[in-house]
């Protein structure tokens, strides 16, 4: 096999993802030849070279998983937690292979998350250029009124407001969203679409307009859909995977109300104003 880096090589094996993998070379934790590497762009061999991390010897690529899990909420959407509260990963049975989440659900939100250990797929999928559409069913505490919604919809400035437990938070402003109202109620339910995903944004969306969320449920990831029961899984076709190599933003999430162009006049002129 050619020389490659080592942070594609430590991805491809599934160790973590490529980001994952360029922390655990920062921090020291990846020794080539018995000498610890800790500078980017190292390069090795993936045949030839005795790699390791965190004292366990690096083996060769393994088969690559690709896995649709439904999250309940009260799991953590890690590998493992310090606290010891349930993760992801206690409900994935019989695969065979080290997996990992790509990108995350708060512990109380629940719905569609992938897993895989593939790394160059998840690196492409987590990085905030990738900008792949997810979709969210929301139910939020009271009726806001529409020209607070419209307010998400342009996009909202958050973090500004300090909360609870959260120090140094700078505040951020989100991107447009699509957001439809879908079940009118005392307590209504919204269909939100992001094209990005800051820490807990949907809550703190909601949280600045004063309304606070009660349920967040993802529905759609890019070209997936949620189609298993709660706490189940499943393998990805071939052609879902192929379609979340080339996930993207197939538009841009536009606000609802756009400044029409004015009309012009004959040989592209505009008209006389009378």
């Amino acid at each position: 096999m050619a020389i490659e880096r080592l942070q594609k090589i430590m991805a491809a094996a599934g160790i973590a993802s490529r980001r994952k993998a360029e922390q655990l070379i920062t921090e020291g934790r990846v020794p080539v030849n018995g000498e610890t590497v800790s500078q980017l762009g190292s390069k090795a061999d993936p045949d030839t070279d005795h790699i390791k991390v965190d004292g366990k010897l690096l083996r060769g690529p393994e088969r690559h998983i690709y896995l649709l899990l439904n999250k309940p909420k009260g799991y953590v959407t890690t590998v493992s937690d310090p606290e010891k509260r349930p993760t992801v990963m206690d409900l994935i049975k019989g695969v065979g292979e080290r997996i990992y989440p790509v990108g995350r659900l708060d512990y109380a939100s629940e719905g569609l998350l992938v897993l895989t250990n593939d790394g160059e797929l998840a690196n492409k999928l987590t990085k905030a250029a990738s900008h792949v559409p997810k979709t969210y069913m929301v139910k939020v505490a009271g009726k806001p009124p529409e020209a607070e919604i419209d307010k998400l919809r342009h996009g909202i400035k958050i973090g500004a407001r300090p909360e609870k437990g959260r120090v140094g938070i700078r505040p951020v402003r989100t991107a447009p969203a699509q957001v439809r109202l879908v079940k009118e109620a005392a307590n209504p339910w919204y269909e939100v679409t992001l094209i990005e995903g800051k820490n807990r944004q949907i809550r703190r969306m909601f949280e600045e307009i004063g309304f606070h969320v009660e349920k967040i449920k993802r529905i759609r990831y890019g070209p997936l859909t949620l189609d298993v029961e709660t706490g189940a899984f499943r393998q990805l076709h071939p052609k879902e995977v192929a379609l979340l190599r080339r996930a993207g933003p197939r538009q841009v999430l536009r606000t609802p109300k756009e400044r029409p162009k004015r009309p012009k006049g004959p040989a592209g002129k505009k008209p006389h104003r009378h």
